[in-house]
């Protein structure tokens, strides 16, 4: 059984002139991951379960297992060395790591440490989110253009799934592929090489309780997925389980689609661009799907600020193409991004 480290050794030999830095990066994440796991599974035993009393910077209350996820991320990317930097969903700002050999490294890291925090006192599956980018910035700290790059610019990205099993599924932009956590030996192994998503699906994930916030192109989309049509497999299976990681990824083996659009209380949607959207993005194109904000592709926009919000619909080519034709016949919200916004 192929581990996650030989993996990742043998697909450094694609790369002649890889230094072994992003490799590096990418054990250390899953080591990180690995200590999060643990946690994870022992929350209800333990005094971590709740919240801190505090706000992070979205407004939203956080959770213990956010605050210790986030810590563990940030200590094993900052003790590599390998790493100049991190932006964290967590954090009002990205945090730049001081003095040699951060300041000398050629990597960024963006990431949400665990997606779908909400869902942690009831034990429904929840996730963490990376992706990583080259700095564009000379040697030194580094700053803000690091971080706000199209997420076409992304190197890597993948996810981490806590659930009935912990998977690790990435991406270095060379197909995408899947390892399973074996408790009994510690480590992540193969078990799902070169993904594809299905062409299109049977499930539509979105949350239909903000159904009257929705554009009419959007609210249309749902009844299409709710009408009977044998041809086309409808009614579509409604699956919604409030964690991004979830969702995306039964999507990814059973083949579907993910929406969460603007609504008319938040017209740039709720997700942020840099730390779910991106590298979610670049994970489902690898697999051969596709993602948008409903007019244009998810990884050709440049993001103008770290905890910038974008409207996603992701998932299965066709599915997502029947999501974007309904917009355009039906558009009742102006498009919010400007030509500027597009890298």
């Amino acid at each position: 059984m192929l581990t996650l480290d030989e993996f990742i050794i043998q697909r450094q030999k694609d790369f002649p002139f890889a230094t072994g830095d992003l490799s590096g990066i990418l054990r250390n994440i899953s080591l990180a991951a690995k200590v999060v796991n643990r946690e994870v599974n022992k929350a209800g035993l333990v005094n971590i379960l709740g919240e801190t009393g505090e706000e992070n910077v979205q407004g939203e209350k956080v959770k213990i297992l956010d605050e210790y996820a986030n810590d563990q991320f940030i200590n094993a990317l900052k003790i590599s060395g390998l790493c100049c930097g991190i932006g964290s969903e967590e954090n009002e700002t990205f945090i730049s790591f001081e003095g040699k050999p951060n300041y000398e490294a050629s990597y960024i890291v963006c990431m949400d440490p665990l997606d779908g925090s909400s869902n942690i006192d009831v034990n429904v599956s929840i996730g963490t989110i990376f992706s990583i980018y080259k700095r564009i910035s000379p040697l030194g700290p580094c700053v803000d253009e690091d971080f706000l790059q199209p997420g076409s610019a992304q190197v890597a990205a993948g996810y981490v799934i806590y659930g009935s099993s912990t998977m690790m599924v990435y991406t270095t932009k060379n197909g995408l592929n899947g390892f399973t956590l074996d408790p009994t030996i510690g480590e992540f192994c193969l078990s799902h090489p070169n993904i594809q998503i299905p062409n299109t699906g049977k499930f539509y994930s979105i949350n239909q309780g903000h159904m009257t916030k929705f554009e009419k192109g959007v609210r249309e989309f749902v009844k299409y997925c709710q009408e009977h049509d044998p041809e086309t497999n409808r009614p579509f299976g409604l699956r919604y389980i409030g964690s991004m990681v979830a969702d995306i990824h039964r999507n990814l083996i059973n083949g579907g689609i993910f929406v969460y659009p603007a609504l008319s209380t938040h017209l740039n949607g709720k997700l942020r661009l840099v730390y779910e959207c991106n590298p979610m993005s670049l994970i489902v194109e690898q697999a051969g799907g596709k993602a948008t904000n409903g007019y244009i592709n998810i990884l050709d926009l440049k993001p103008n600020k770290l905890h910038e919000r974008c409207p996603i619909f992701i998932g299965s080519t066709v599915l997502v193409d029947k999501a974007e034709q309904f917009l355009l016949d039906f558009a009742d919200f102006e498009p919010k991004f400007q030509v500027d916004d597009i890298g």
